[in-house]
């Protein structure tokens, strides 16, 4: 009767894992394919909004060539440049968003047509740009009469607005196809839960049926569990034996990390307190660390420095008692060698250089150069130069 029972309830258990397990990889799936879909919507969107600001920019460009035309200011010039250029910038962004996806191959061919007739429309904007500087307004108003550019203007309209009602359309096609899925999720997991409510009661019921057979056996166990308890009461002491050889092993880690974690601190002060300027470079010579005299003698800040080149700060002469045009730090660092007291010049943020000398340490981990500490000393007296 119990072996009956436990397989009907493991039988139960394993009907209602599968469905949990069903409803759970659907709406991870479904879960993956929103998400999928929400990259899409913000991908088309983006297009939109990039396709919009072409527009955008255009008629303001076009608005500042005129006013140029007008007025021949330079500020006019630069204000429709700065609107062409940023119309030219949307419309690349664009390009570049339509250009994967079996969905946008035909909205990447009509970027590269828009992109056609806006470069004819900037060639128009050149020719008529030069008419105004070579002819004066005269130039001008023969040019826009040969030629009134109405057709080209129009025809960019239409391939922008054309281009915005596509991706609104695939919008509307994937914003239906995210309402039927959300739906399906929705069904799957309403139904999977009642039909695993619906077993669990059942299993519930083959439990306290089995509860009643089982409290006959309590009795039985009353007996056994007094003989456990001696022993458990031994393994409890073990245990708490255990315990205290653990406390004390953590206790003596804890005062490991607190005694690295000072040295660490008391390296920084030590560093800090060097009145010489501390650099300390990878061995690509990219800056990882600033002591605060650099800050003080160059004006920059360690955030302007930080994965920076020293070669940024430190102007290193080329070593031409060996012929080598290559900066001596880079051979140092290579061969694994110090430098002692080598002139260059320090390039502070005004454009001011100062004579200093600079010394190179490397650093070594097991055999390997890994970076290097560069100490800059300022020669005492020396005036800053202009640097050209």
């Amino acid at each position: 009767m119990k072996e009956n029972i436990i397989r009907r309830v493991i039988g139960l258990f394993v009907v209602m894992l599968g469905i949990l397990v069903y409803v759970a990889v659907t709406a991870v799936h479904n879960t993956q394919r929103s998400i999928k879909s929400e990259d899409w919507v913000n991908h088309t969107h983006a297009v939109i909004m990039d396709a919009s600001d072409v527009l955008s920019y255009l008629h303001a460009g076009d608005a500042a060539m005129r006013t140029y035309l007008i007025t021949g200011d330079k500020r006019d010039q630069a204000a429709y440049r700065l609107a062409y250029n940023t119309m030219i910038e949307k419309l690349v962004d664009a390009e570049a968003l339509t250009r994967w996806g079996d969905e946008e191959k035909p909205l990447h061919q009509r970027t590269l047509d828009l992109q056609v007739l806006i470069s004819n429309r900037i060639d128009v904007a050149k020719s008529i740009v030069k008419s105004r500087e070579q002819g004066g307004l005269e130039g001008v108003r023969a040019l826009f009469a040969s030629n009134p550019d109405v057709e080209s203007m129009g025809k960019i309209e239409r391939a922008t607005g054309n281009l915005i009602e596509y991706e609104k359309g695939l919008l509307r096609e994937r914003d239906k196809e995210e309402h039927l899925q959300a739906q399906a999720t929705r069904a799957t997991v309403y139904v999977g839960v009642g039909v695993n409510f619906v077993l669990l009661a059942v299993m519930l019921w083959l439990i306290v049926d089995d509860l009643a057979a089982r409290r006959k056996a309590a009795q039985a166990l009353e007996d056994a569990n007094a003989q456990l308890e001696a022993k458990v009461q031994e393994r409890t002491a073990e245990l708490v034996k255990s315990n205290q050889t653990l406390k004390q092993e953590n206790l003596e880690r804890r005062w490991s990390y607190q005694a690295l974690d000072h040295q660490l601190r008391y390296n920084q002060l030590i560093i800090n307190s060097i009145a010489e300027l501390v650099f300390v470079v990878s061995r690509a010579l990219n800056i990882s660390r600033v002591n605060p005299a650099v800050a003080h003698r160059t004006s920059w800040e360690p955030q302007d420095l930080i994965a920076q080149s020293i070669e940024r700060v430190l102007q290193i002469p080329q070593d031409t008692a060996s012929g080598s045009a290559q900066n001596p730090l880079i051979t140092a660092m290579r061969e694994g060698r110090e430098i002692q007291e080598r002139p260059a010049l320090l390039l502070t943020r005004s454009g001011t250089t100062l004579p200093v000398h600079y010394s190179l340490i490397p650093l070594h981990d097991q055999d390997k150069v890994v970076g290097g500490v560069v100490t800059v000393r300022v020669q005492n007296g020396a005036p800053p130069q202009s640097s050209t």
